[in-house]
């Protein structure tokens, strides 16, 4: 199943599925519904771009809803999935909906914190880690994880906020101030738990802290995606706007360090 194919079912999932629209914001206003799409499919296309072999061993760490897992699932890979959102309990009547189109047996998913958990080691064969890296604290404590249970040959598909990016950074401050780090409780745990709150990174930033565990950026393989603001988007144009966008961060270094949103890239063992 294509991004395209999938992203259609998916609106009808929302029509029928109230309780993902406060994440999920396609419906609630149709002048950022290009804007929004974009960046969805891209990042989607993003991952299935870099992962082709049906017999990899995939772990999908913060998969939050699970919609990665559903994506890849239908595409016939299977996926173990970790999180620890509050609408974890909102994954079963997913996987029945999208059951109609594909093995939903081919997910697995888990209520966990990853520094409580004991995969095996050299277990995994690919990584992902959607809008999660981020959050992971400590930070160097999870890369060490990653890195022990990751096979020789082993990859991590990242995809993150570009930390480089003024107007994000200026946003931010002004939700969370300076205080990177934050610790809750969480009650099905029943414990505390530190989190990174928004604690986004440049790519230079994170080339420096994988070294640390001795992972390498496979540098050609990173993206940037979200230039244009929603109003530059209309039903028919968003191909083109995406088109245009790739075009720039390529031609125009500062404009890509400093403006582009979303970041994409692969790290390796």
């Amino acid at each position: 199943m294509s991004v395209e194919e999938f992203f259609k079912l998916f609106l009808d999932e929302l029509k029928q599925n109230s309780g993902l629209w406060g994440y999920y914001k396609f419906l609630e206003d149709r002048s950022s519904f290009g804007f929004r799409k974009s960046y969805f499919i891209q990042r989607l296309q993003y991952i299935t771009n870099h992962i082709t072999d049906k017999s990899s061993v995939i772990w999908d760490c913060g998969s939050g809803y699970g919609t990665t897992c559903i994506f890849l699932a239908l595409n016939g890979f299977k996926t173990s999935g970790s999180t620890l959102e509050f609408y974890y309990k909102d994954i079963p009547k997913r996987l029945e909906y999208w059951s109609k189109y594909g093995d939903m047996d081919l997910i697995t998913t888990n209520y966990e914190n990853i520094f409580d958990s004991h995969p095996d080691e050299s277990s995994t064969d690919i990584i992902i880690l959607q809008d999660t890296l981020h959050h992971l604290e400590p930070m160097q404590d999870a890369l060490k994880i990653f890195y022990k249970i990751l096979k020789p040959d082993g990859k991590i598909i990242l995809i993150e906020e570009n930390g480089a990016n003024i107007i994000q950074n200026i946003k931010l401050y002004k939700q969370r101030g300076s205080e990177r780090i934050i610790e809750f409780y969480d009650e099905r745990l029943k414990k505390n738990i530190i989190m990174g709150d928004e604690n986004i990174r440049s790519l230079k930033k994170w080339r420096k802290e994988f070294a640390k565990q001795n992972f390498k950026i496979i540098e050609p393989e990173t993206q940037y995606i979200r230039f244009f603001p929603p109003f530059k988007f209309n039903d028919s144009n968003t191909n083109q706007i995406i088109n245009k966008e790739q075009q720039l961060w390529k031609k125009y270094p500062l404009l890509k360090k400093y403006f582009f949103f979303g970041i994409n890239f692969i790290v390796e063992k």
